[in-house]
């Protein structure tokens, strides 16, 4: 099963390339879910209220299954698409990429777009840190008051982060791990007497 994707590290902005006086400016930006995407692009569109076009393409999900590509008045898969393929070229995923186009007064043709807009996409990851994240996963653990050393000690063997933790006589405590521990840390805590514990998801 898959624990980990690929990302970008932060955010690119302002990547230009000149085609036959046309400007595209190129933007990636890490995104989690559908507010985010909103907000970067409401940003952008108010950042560059002149531009011809604001094309862009995202995938999110750990297998990149949520994913748009968006042409913005241009020929039908002469820029979305494009800007897509450059995200499947790098394996990425919870990323947005947005060219912004100036018209120059030249016109390129769907084969001229589809290229400009695939070089826009492309010199912007190549400016991006490209990193792996691993997924994480919450659990909720309750317990005696006198177990919490032993509990502690098993977090800190899988490098779990304690969120909240609630002690009273009957503790609960809620830490965040990496997903890819979620069987072996579920076997261990099974193995205790008085504990409770269910995951987040």
């Amino acid at each position: 099963m898959l624990h980990e994707y690929k990302t970008i590290e932060k955010p690119i902005e302002n990547i230009l390339l000149k085609e036959k006086g046309s400007k595209f400016i190129g933007f990636a930006f890490p995104v989690n879910n559908e507010a985010e995407l909103k907000n970067v692009l409401d940003k952008i569109r108010t950042e560059h209220p002149k531009a011809t076009h604001h094309c862009y393409a995202f995938r999110m999900g750990l297998n990149g299954e949520n994913y748009r590509a968006n042409d913005d008045g241009e020929p039908s898969g002469s820029a979305g698409l494009p800007i897509y393929n450059q995200l499947l070229a790098n394996e990425i995923t919870n990323v947005l990429i947005i060219s912004v186009r100036y018209y120059g007064g030249t016109k390129l043709g769907v084969s001229g777009l589809v290229k400009a807009y695939k070089e826009s996409a492309k010199l912007t990851l190549e400016e991006a840190n490209i990193i792996t994240k691993e997924l994480e996963t919450e659990i909720e653990i309750q317990f005696q008051f006198n177990q919490q050393n032993v509990i502690f000690t098993l977090l800190s063997k899988f490098d779990a982060k304690v969120l909240n933790f609630d002690a009273n006589e009957n503790c609960i405590l809620i830490a965040s791990l990496k997903t890819a521990h979620k069987e072996n840390i579920s076997e261990k805590l099974s193995e205790m007497q008085n504990i409770s514990f269910n995951f987040q998801d």
